[in-house]
């Protein structure tokens, strides 16, 4: 594979895991505040909302990624490459730069980061 290709997968992987780790803190909550039989869990039920949510979680992180990397460009915090092999340079007083990276990252655009 690619080191684009690889780095695109580990970002989106990285999302779906932090949703996971989020989801399974809100069901330990709500377990202490509703009754809940141990069976539900075990459910296809509860395994496909399961999947929903993560796949959820990655969509929005990645719409919310989108929206700062557009932001970045109308304010010029960032200079798009004229030609795909080229990398985009994101300044360093960009305000979202993780989410400018994270945009990136997801859709395997190579970057630099621009120093002071």
């Amino acid at each position: 594979m690619k080191p684009l290709a690889v780095d695109m997968l580990r970002a989106h992987l990285l999302i779906a895991s932090l949703t996971a780790v989020g989801t399974e803190a809100i069901v330990c909550v709500a377990l202490l505040v509703l009754p809940v039989s141990q069976q539900f869990f075990g459910s296809t039920a509860f395994r496909l909302l399961a999947v929903a949510v993560i796949v959820g979680g990655v969509v929005v992180t990645r719409e919310f990624a989108q929206a700062a990397f557009q932001i970045a460009v109308k304010s010029r915090h960032m200079l798009p490459a004229e030609r795909c092999e080229l990398p985009v340079e994101i300044g360093p007083d960009c305000p979202r730069r993780w989410l400018v990276i994270l945009h990136l990252r997801l859709t395997g655009q190579p970057f630099v980061l621009a120093g002071h």
